[in-house]
């Protein structure tokens, strides 16, 4: 049953955005799957993958998101262990999902299945219990609505963790002018409190800005907390500990010319509470 669990985990999660809810979906078909007659199942793990991909959409679809701003982030999952792991592998990256949330789940579910797992419309299609020519309808649709950057996201490697370190020296030390050449001209830096912790700023835009809330953030918040370099969904990032207590994850975009891009602020309790035990 735990194969199982880590097998499916990544169609859930992709779908969903929510390692929680992604744990609740494969919990429930494989509940229903073991307590039911297995009669006409050819392949077992073909048919289960099937079950969970449908109800990770049907939980999308009555999924309310808690309307505590304007800002929603995807739960985090560490995934440093994805050359080892085959089911971290499958796990997208973490500017991905953010892109994702513009879909629908059904454009968001066939979206997944030909662009991360290399589904064929024809397996798409017998997934989703649709037409070959719906699954092609609604991956044209879903690109539309989402601006692919060209340039792969960054992994952390050598280069992008000596962006981290530079980034992490330069605020240690205020230097507020060091932190602006580090970032892009246009950068957006994003908040999630989540629904009971209020933040300083929840969307703040231009390196200038950027950089001066950076900097107030850490000297009013983070200059006795623990930090280290992770990575998070395939992307460099920071966790912020407080006595022992994960505070923040920190997740960068770097951009082409190694300059930060974007950078999502998860403070979620919520949502940080299992990242160590994914």
């Amino acid at each position: 049953m735990k194969d199982y669990q880590k097998r499916l985990f990544p169609y859930a999660y992709n779908i969903l955005g929510s390692s929680e809810d992604a744990k609740d979906a494969i919990q429930d078909v494989l509940s229903n799957f073991y307590t039911t007659e297995k009669e006409g199942i050819e392949n077992e793990e073909n048919y289960l993958i099937r079950s969970v991909i449908n109800q990770s959409i049907n939980m999308r679809k009555k999924r309310r998101k808690l309307q505590y701003g304007e800002v929603w982030l995807p739960e985090p999952v560490a995934t440093d262990t994805a050359d080892t792991n085959i089911n971290m592998r499958d796990i997208v990256s973490y500017s991905m999902l953010v892109l994702l949330e513009q879909l629908n789940p059904r454009e968001r579910a066939v979206f997944i299945l030909k662009e991360a797992f290399g589904y064929s419309h024809e397996e798409i299609a017998v997934s989703l219990s649709c037409t070959v020519e719906n699954s092609r309808k609604l991956l044209s649709r879903a690109k539309s609505k989402i601006k692919l950057d060209k340039q792969p996201v960054k992994l952390l490697n050598s280069a992008s963790r000596g962006v981290l370190e530079n980034y992490i020296s330069a605020i240690r030390s205020g230097d507020v002018h060091r932190v602006e050449s580090m970032l892009s001209k246009d950068i957006t830096f994003f908040a999630d409190g989540g629904p009971n912790l209020n933040v300083v700023k929840k969307i703040c835009t231009g390196a200038a800005d950027v950089a001066n809330l950076l900097a107030l953030v850490y000297q009013t918040y983070q200059t006795t907390q623990v930090v280290e370099i992770a990575e998070i969904n395939h992307q460099p990032a920071f966790l912020y500990y407080k006595e022992g207590q994960l505070a923040v994850c920190q997740v960068f975009e770097l951009s082409a010319d190694n300059t930060i891009a974007r950078i999502n602020n998860v403070i979620d309790p919520e949502k940080l509470k299992r990242l160590d035990f994914i």
